[in-house]
């Protein structure tokens, strides 16, 4: 009979699995969740971005990352939370919200984003980048910012996606976000733009989802639901962009047979299809919309704290001229299309 393990005082018993983990797991997620609720209190007292905070905040505890302690937890938090964080996401994604864009809307949307990811891989390319990384910024850029970049990364893998240049993208995303939420508005009043045409434009262009909609709301009360639509929609394409990216990047280098989907891209398709046929009360959709915020907030937590500051900083320019680029790109596609079509 194996004794308790309280009477274990030289550890010759081995422990059970599960507690085994939290063992291992413990030290990593506590300093991952200590920082996301520093996180969380920073944004709500500020007015800040979630995401912006909990990324500056791991990137400030980033010489923790050489402690084999906490090596596991952060690993685990990284991979896990980001997964289960992204198919709690498929619950701001209806097909209704595609329908009341209509037809028109919904292909200027589509082509904004074919112009912002092309100019996006374009740049990439040219600055000496790979195709992989082209993708993950002109994703983050033109669908659903730090949110997408996360999606994108876990999709591609850290093999294709190193830790250093996710959190690249990450930090010029927040950046380029929170500009844009201040400056867009001001550009729209200037050009004295429609409620609808200023909408379109602000979801149509603006990074974040919180801040695309706040921008709306800023401008007008009808620009600011005209602009949740415009910007859900985008959030809506993030499903079959990731569904195709396995048949793009194949396991085997040189061969396009098809692999199955990863289990999390299968989860937030299932959770948009559910959240579009079947009615979920609103309190639930928005605690499972919390939810996944703070899942993803933890997770990129747990990614800046284990990225290596010394590449970040060797990295230059040329990442934040790659995603301002395709920032560019979707700016003036989606100023064009609301000026234009709009009228």
């Amino acid at each position: 009979m194996t004794p308790p393990i309280a009477a274990d005082l030289y550890c010759d018993v081995p422990y059970p699995a599960a507690r085994a983990d939290w063992r291992r797991h413990g030290p990593g997620l506590i300093i991952v969740l200590l920082g996301t609720l520093a996180s969380a209190f920073i944004a709500k007292r500020y007015g800040t971005p979630l995401t912006l905070v909990a990324l500056l905040i791991g990137l400030s505890l980033s010489f923790l990352s050489s402690n084999r302690q906490i090596r596991s937890g952060l690993d685990f938090a990284a991979h896990n939370f980001l997964r289960w964080g992204i198919v709690l996401i498929g619950l701001q994604v209806t097909a209704h919200d595609l329908v009341a864009l209509g037809a028109m809307a919904m292909v200027g949307i589509a082509g904004i984003m074919m112009a912002v990811m092309a100019v996006g891989l374009f740049t990439a390319r040219k600055l000496g980048y790979n195709s992989a990384f082209g993708l993950l910024a002109a994703g983050a850029v033109a669908i659903c910012g730090a949110s997408a970049a996360m999606a994108f990364a876990g999709a591609l893998g850290k093999k294709r996606i190193p830790e250093a240049q996710l959190t690249i993208v990450l930090v010029c995303i927040c950046s380029l976000s929170a500009s844009a939420m201040v400056l867009y508005p001001m550009v729209a009043h200037l050009l004295k733009l429609t409620d609808q045409q200023a909408g379109f434009f602000l979801g149509g262009s603006i990074h974040d989802v919180a801040q695309a909609i706040g921008a709306g709301y800023a401008f007008s009360d009808a620009a600011g639901g005209i602009a949740a639509i415009s910007k859900l929609t985008r959030v809506a394409l993030l499903t079959p962009i990731l569904a195709c990216l396995p048949l793009a990047f194949p396991d085997n280098v040189g061969s396009r047979s098809r692999r199955a989907l990863p289990l999390f891209i299968i989860g937030f398709l299932g959770m948009a299809a559910v959240n579009s046929m079947v009615y979920i009360p609103m309190f639930i959709r928005e605690l499972g919309t919390d939810s996944g915020s703070w899942l993803l907030a933890s997770a990129v937590t747990a990614t800046a704290i284990r990225s290596p500051i010394e590449q970040i900083t060797q990295a230059g320019i040329k990442p934040f001229i790659v995603m301002f680029a395709a920032t560019i790109a979707g700016f003036a596609a989606s100023l064009g299309f609301a000026i234009l079509m709009l009228r």
